[in-house]
């Protein structure tokens, strides 16, 4: 398990909780708004946090903290992950697992086994621009089969798109139908002091993503949206 960094505290990342959020290295996306190149791109990898020093550290926070996050890169890349998740849930800390849905058969066995209380899952674009933003060519199908196993496993959740110059209003509809009748579904706007090397390069300015933002905000049940400022 290659662990990046550990945030200590958070009053965002879980909603309802405060938490300790886990980040791990390595993502199979190469989306150009990432903000957390720095656990995407090997190149920017630093020497990785010892697994038996982050538990203890959450051994140390028992009490103090109610819930652990798993984020990433991406958490369901790493083989040794539910190990992970067993030995933090064995803690007593409920479990939130961050993850892009490319790989549904682990995310099934970690909600199986019962090792995560809550799922939030980036939906990038509508299948057709996927390619585009994620930043690599792959199989659509494992996006809509991990958008299933989230809604029928009836374990909490959040379904999160990123709004970006990539998109239009028309792409915030289709997400937002794939995701189905749910109320778990927010829009978060782009860091972009933070992304990929060069990703800029894509980018259309700053007016189109301003309209971006305002487009999904136009588009979401306002009793359901949750935009970031």
């Amino acid at each position: 398990m290659r662990i990046g960094g550990i945030q200590r505290s958070s009053l965002v990342d879980y909603p309802g909780k405060v938490c300790a959020v886990i980040f791990t290295q390595g993502c199979n996306f190469r989306c150009p708004y990432c903000h957390n190149p720095q656990l995407v791109e090997p190149s920017l990898f630093e020497q990785p946090l010892d697994v038996a020093d982050v538990l203890s550290f959450l051994e140390s926070r028992v009490g103090c903290l109610n819930g652990v996050v798993v984020s990433g890169g991406e958490p369901l890349l790493h083989g040794d992950l539910l190990d992970l998740l067993a030995r933090v849930r064995s803690l007593g800390f409920p479990v939130k697992l961050d993850t892009n849905g490319s790989l549904p058969e682990r995310l099934q066995t970690a909600i199986d086994e019962r090792l995560v209380d809550f799922v939030a899952m980036d939906i990038k674009a509508p299948f057709s621009k996927y390619p585009e933003i994620a930043g690599v060519q792959m199989d659509i199908g494992t996006i809509g089969a991990s958008i299933r196993i989230i809604r029928e496993s009836g374990i909490n959740h959040q379904f999160r798109t990123t709004a970006s110059a990539f998109l239009d209003a028309d792409d915030y509809l289709n997400i937002r139908q794939l995701c189905g009748h749910t109320p778990h579904y927010i829009v978060q706007t782009m860091n972009k002091y933070s992304a990929m090397p060069d990703a800029f390069q894509y980018l259309r300015g700053e007016q189109k993503l301003q309209g971006g933002r305002y487009q999904a905000s136009a588009v979401i049940n306002p009793c359901h949206k949750e935009l970031c400022n």
